[in-house]
């Protein structure tokens, strides 16, 4: 301990012992009293114990930062652009969520072990109760922006820095994030960190903005200003409103504006806005339903708004919600190209292709659900073409088809001689191919739990750090996943991860079995594409099949009736083995069994089931799902042979094999 931070712990017990009298006179001092005595009086801090500040362990900081990665995403470019400007005075930024733990930060990596030390740094854990009287910390506690310079901080070991925090407010009026600036050190007074405190309400106002347009890009927005240049570039006050006009969120300027105007006290800082639920013709003399027409007549210009109490008149233009597009006759019109590409007029289908189009500005991941072969890739890919990251690269990886041994380089990267086997020149993961672009996990079911965790980082914290990398990746990618597995199944057994299974199902996309579309002749014709004709009895024989390989297994059975059929038509002759005769024995036409959703044939029942022989009216058909049945009649059809099967199925041997495990179907001991 030195002789300063002595002469500053007697002066912080002298200060709480005779009511702070002896603190200077300076603007903010009240703040910086009314801190310290709840340090001492709430929080049970001793000024005279000096505490370095605490930086969380990165297991537990990942989670905080997960907590904020959409905001995170969002406030990036303003935080970099602020760095910038202020990286040359030897300020650091820290970026807290509302407890006070720093998930995102900028500075000197040169500087980076003093910038740990002193706190300044990622995972640092700024509040009153842990650190004392500090920038963040008393931000945080009073909902105001301030700066915490030197000997004001409550513990000794922090009175070199200066500290300047504003909070950022969430459209619902709770404090969301504190925005610093800090540095090591300071020769100037105080009052030299004015600019300093004025630069970060600038950009904590942006920010907080362009939150607001994020989180309500769905609701009518009114962007308003006292002077007309500012309000397209840099409104003053941004309100939102639902269709029936009540008011959903605001920016913290424009609560502070309508609560002064009616006369309401502030809120605390984490308490919701009085504000939401107010109609807009209690705030303005306006009506929601007159914004339409007003937005039609400007023609992109400005108005005029009176406020409904005191008639002054603020500029305001209007923003309308981004998911009402213009009425159209045909649901089918709106998908765009790549998407409609695939409809053929299915309900179920098209239900999902529009859905998917909805999503596509959306900056969510997205899981595929659907049978082995139901298209799940041919989706993924159309969406990429859809969106816009149709330019960046679209890489697919079937997580079942690569060796555990092998898939944390394949994913993930690696140095040069990282490990034994490894080129001498290094390789980039696929993860990193696919930067700017999508990545398809087909059978992210089967990864195992390990790659999980890292694919959980991966998603988090948007990069990825190649094996005997020690500085980690930056990335964008959109992942798309894909099972025939129920993930929540895998879940509650403990296979996989619940918070990777939250991450990437930010939504939800559900593919119709084969047996279940209604467009089975469309797809024949698209799959055809004019090479040759079919007779209207091996169209039959089609309709009559079950298809539980599904799109796989169609696409398979036309190539090889067109390699094999003369004069340019197929006949039921020129099917596969299976489906030139009837596969399943007794069946009429609809007589296959339907169900009334998709099927996850790894998640049926385990019990055994054990044939007593390729054609025994003994075997319990009617106690298993639909699926299983389909696949021991296909078996019996074939006479146990697992090749033939797989080859009807469009399936490989070892998935054959995994179904039957998992079904408990054991083969007959007389098999061929």
């Amino acid at each position: 301990m030195n002789q300063s931070q002595r002469e500053h712990i007697a002066t912080v017990m002298a200060s709480i012992s005779n009511g702070a009298s002896l603190l200077p006179a300076r603007p903010h001092d009240r703040a910086i009293r009314d801190s310290w005595q709840r340090c001492v009086e709430h929080h049970g801090l001793d000024p005279s114990r000096m505490q370095e500040a605490r930086i969380l362990p990165w297991h537990e900081l990942r989670e905080y930062r997960q907590e904020m990665e959409e905001f995170r995403h969002i406030a990036h470019h303003g935080l970099t652009v602020l760095y910038k400007q202020i990286a040359a005075a030897g300020y650091v930024l820290l970026l807290t969520d509302a407890r006070g733990v720093t998930v995102d930060y900028l500075g000197d990596g040169d500087a980076e072990i003093s910038l740990r030390r002193a706190g300044l740094f990622l995972g640092a854990q700024w509040t009153e109760a842990c650190a004392g009287t500090c920038a963040v910390g008393t931000a945080l506690a009073t909902g105001r922006a301030l700066t915490v310079h030197q000997a004001d901080h409550f513990d000794a070991t922090h009175i070199p820095l200066t500290c300047t925090a504003v909070p950022l407010f969430d459209p619902q009026g709770q404090l969301n994030a504190i925005l610093d600036i800090s540095a090591l050190s300071s020769p100037q007074p105080k009052s030299s960190q004015q600019l300093a405190l004025q630069i970060a309400k600038l950009y904590a106002h942006q920010i907080e903005n362009a939150w607001f347009e994020h989180r309500h890009r769905n609701d009518w927005v009114l962007k308003l200003s006292p002077a007309s240049p500012f309000v397209e570039v840099s409104p003053d006050f941004l309100i939102a409103f639902d269709a029936s006009g009540n008011v959903v969120g605001h920016n913290h300027r424009a609560q502070r504006m309508l609560e002064k105007e009616l006369g309401m006290e502030a809120p605390p800082p984490n308490s919701k806005s009085a504000l939401l639920g107010m109609p807009i013709e209690q705030l303005f003399n306006t009506s929601i339903d007159s914004l339409p027409d007003w937005l039609a007549s400007a023609n992109g210009r400005q108005g005029t708004l009176e406020r409904a109490r005191s008639g002054e008149k603020l500029f305001v233009t209007a923003v309308q919600p981004t998911r009402c597009p213009p009425r159209r006759t045909n649901g089918a019109d709106a998908l765009p190209a790549p998407l409609a590409a695939l409809n053929g007029g299915d309900a179920a289908l098209q239900q999902q292709l529009q859905r998917a189009s909805r999503l596509l500005q959306a900056s969510l991941h997205l899981v595929i659900h659907g049978e082995t072969g139901s298209g799940k890739e041919y989706f993924a890919r159309a969406f990429h073409q859809a969106s816009d990251r149709r330019e960046r690269p679209f890489v697919a990886v079937n997580c079942a088809a690569i060796p555990a041994t092998l898939i944390e380089s394949e994913l993930f990267g690696h140095l040069p001689g990282s490990f034994s086997g490894a080129g001498s020149k290094g390789r980039r993961g696929l993860i990193q191919e696919a930067d700017g672009g999508t990545l398809f996990l087909d059978e992210i079911g089967d990864m195992p739990l390990e790659m999980q965790t890292r694919l959980l980082r991966v998603l988090a914290e948007q990069e990825v750090l190649p094996v005997g990398a020690t500085r980690p990746v930056p990335v964008d990618v959109r992942v798309i996943s894909a099972s025939h597995h129920a993930l929540d199944r895998l879940v509650a057994e403990g296979r996989f991860r619940t918070d990777l299974f939250y991450r990437l199902q930010g939504a939800r996309i559900t593919l119709p079995p084969l047996r279940q579309r209604s467009d089975l002749d469309w797809l024949i014709g698209k799959l055809l594409a004019g090479r040759v004709e079919m007779s209207a009895a091996a169209r039959r024989r089609l309709h009559q099949h079950g298809w539980p390989g599904n799109l796989r297994e169609l696409n398979n059975a036309l190539d090889y009736a067109a390699a094999v059929c003369d004069g340019g038509r197929i006949e039921v002759g020129d099917l596969p083995e299976g489906l030139a005769t009837p596969a399943v024995p007794g069946q009429v036409a609809a007589g296959l069994p339907q169900s009334s959703g998709n099927i996850d044939i790894e998640s049926l029942s385990h019990s055994a089931i054990v044939p007593s022989g390729p054609t025994s009216a003994a075997f319990p058909d009617a106690a298993l799902p639909p699926e299983a049945q389909l696949l021991v009649q296909y078996l019996r059809a074939a006479r146990w042979n697992h090749s033939a099967v797989a080859r009807q199925m469009g399936i490989s041997r070892m998935t054959l094999y995994r179904r039957m495990q998992r079904f408990g179907i054991q083969s007959p001991v007389n098999e061929g």
